[in-house]
């Protein structure tokens, strides 16, 4: 099984970054945390530190099924910056699969990712997506090989999402009982 690469910058969402990890690890699918920045190090935009797995460059993307971007701020804005990012997303949505919540799935909309996708996002966020393509807030949207969220508050239900769609509703369910939810 391949995995999931979860791209970080500084100003990331601490809950929305570490929640996807958490639940993808419980649920037995390769989670790895990426730092886009020049070193292993990044500072949540809760200003709580951690040390990624790798950097971008030491990393094939090939071995993945899935990219994930947190949202935060500035970290949504970050990874957006970022060129390298933004031709792995595309790269990504055209052949595998992307995931996004809060802020970050306006990368998605800018990049056009979204095209004949429904989505959804932190609220303001929407203005980048194509015209019919927002679907509310308050939710996780899976649309094909897209999977969206609209903030810190959806962090669990998209992780699960994530992980239903690699591993199944076998492991969706065993990750639900050892957290008793």
């Amino acid at each position: 099984m391949a995995g999931v690469a979860v791209l970080i910058a500084d100003g990331f969402e601490t809950i929305e970054c570490l929640t996807m990890v958490d639940v993808l690890r419980r649920g037995g699918v390769k989670c790895t945390t990426v730092s886009i920045m020049s070193t292993r190090e990044a500072v949540s935009s809760q200003q709580i530190p951690i040390t990624c797995d790798y950097l971008f460059d030491e990393v094939d993307f090939s071995t993945y099924d899935y990219v994930v971007l947190p949202g935060g701020l500035p970290g949504a804005t970050n990874l957006r910056a970022d060129q390298r990012v933004c031709d792995l997303v595309t790269s990504f949505a055209a052949t595998k699969h992307v995931a996004a919540i809060c802020a970050a799935p306006f990368i998605l909309g800018e990049l056009g990712v979204l095209e004949g996708h429904r989505a959804t996002c932190f609220p303001g966020f929407e203005k980048s997506f194509p015209e019919g393509c927002y679907a509310g807030g308050k939710t996780v949207v899976v649309s094909g090989n897209v999977i969206t969220a609209s903030g810190m508050g959806q962090a669990l239900p998209f992780a699960l999402a994530v992980l239903e769609d690699i591993a199944g509703a076998t492991a969706v369910e065993k990750v639900k009982a050892g957290i008793q939810l």
